[in-house]
């Protein structure tokens, strides 16, 4: 039996129907969430400006990033809107481009991962390869993150790319098929960003696209992705056992404001029928529970546990 084939044996046909049902006003829902919490952690910040509210929205914005990147992923399967037109828009200019990511790009990318996961052709390996590692390395990673080094160095090397590649049309499309989040096309993301400068700056706030936009992308929105990655792949089976080479991790609700948006850590329930829309992910793992898999199933009982494992390699 190949992987795909046991990865749907877990659910029937009438099941895998019902729960992979999109839901437009469940997609505008999420979208209309997002940017309300990004806005009101800014409006937050200038009814009450002080270090401790302008940190708090520097992570609730760096977390709604993460939460666009997640709602671009559910459109890259297809399953954030029934409307094939509204999805592919939606994931492409409300979710992706804000947060410099490119649809298409990743959704060819993507699809690969789900294809090979755990293998070594596998494109996201490299991201979960290294664990686990050792605490010092682990920690230093995250110094990086939240003090923008990793955010820069990726924004640099997309800007370079973009440069050296304009006008060569076959090496952008090469240089898209190797990116996950990254756009290496750019114009479009730099558009959809001067849209929200100047939305800013209409209304007397131009200052909080670099204070409250740029930097929780450079640092808190880095450090999340990087949690995700860990949580998901990181310290699992190298094998294509659907059960053991992805992970489902468990996370209350100050771990879902602030870490993991709309459902993202049920990562083990996602790659067993990837096409189903992430608000229906907590009932296919309720679902899985019920039938007996919990032992069997790759489940962090919380990040911390998880970022434990991940740096549980001796020094």
């Amino acid at each position: 039996m190949s992987s795909y084939q046991s990865r749907k044996s877990f659910f029937s046909a009438d099941e895998i129907a019902h729960y992979a049902r999109r839901s437009d006003f469940m997609g505008a829902l999420m979208i209309a969430h997002c940017w309300a919490l990004i806005f009101g952690a800014m409006a937050l910040f200038i009814w009450w400006p002080n270090p401790l509210t302008f940190i708090l929205a520097v992570m609730l914005i760096g977390s709604r990033q993460l939460g666009l990147a997640i709602l671009m992923h559910d459109a890259a399967h297809s399953a954030l809107f029934k409307s094939r037109r509204l999805n592919e828009f939606a994931g492409e200019y409300l979710c992706g481009r804000p947060v410099f990511a490119e649809l298409h790009a990743y959704r060819r990318y993507h699809l690969q991962h789900h294809k090979h996961t755990q293998t070594e052709q596998d494109p996201d390996l490299v991201l979960s390869k290294p664990f686990p590692t050792t605490r010092s390395s682990l920690w230093r990673k995250i110094v990086r993150d939240l003090t923008g080094q990793t955010g820069f160095k990726l924004r640099k090397q997309q800007l370079l790319s973009w440069y050296r590649l304009a006008g060569d049309k076959d090496a952008m499309d090469e240089a898209k098929l190797s990116q996950s989040f990254a756009d290496p096309g750019l114009g479009k993301s730099l558009i959809i960003n001067a849209i929200l400068f100047a939305s800013l700056a209409l209304v007397g706030y131009w200052w909080l696209y670099p204070a409250l936009w740029l930097l929780p992308l450079l640092t808190w929105y880095q450090l999340v992705v990087r949690l995700r990655n860990i949580a998901e792949h990181g310290a699992v089976e190298f094998s294509d056992n659907p059960l053991k080479n992805v992970r489902t991790t468990l996370a209350g609700p100050l771990m879902r404001l602030f870490v993991a948006p709309y459902y993202v850590n049920y990562h083990l329930e996602h790659h067993l029928i990837m096409h189903v829309p992430c608000w229906q992910l907590p009932k296919l793992h309720r679902l899985m529970i019920e039938r007996g898999y919990a032992p069997e199933m790759e489940i962090g009982q919380s990040y911390f546990d998880v970022l434990r494992l991940a740096s549980s390699k001796s020094a």
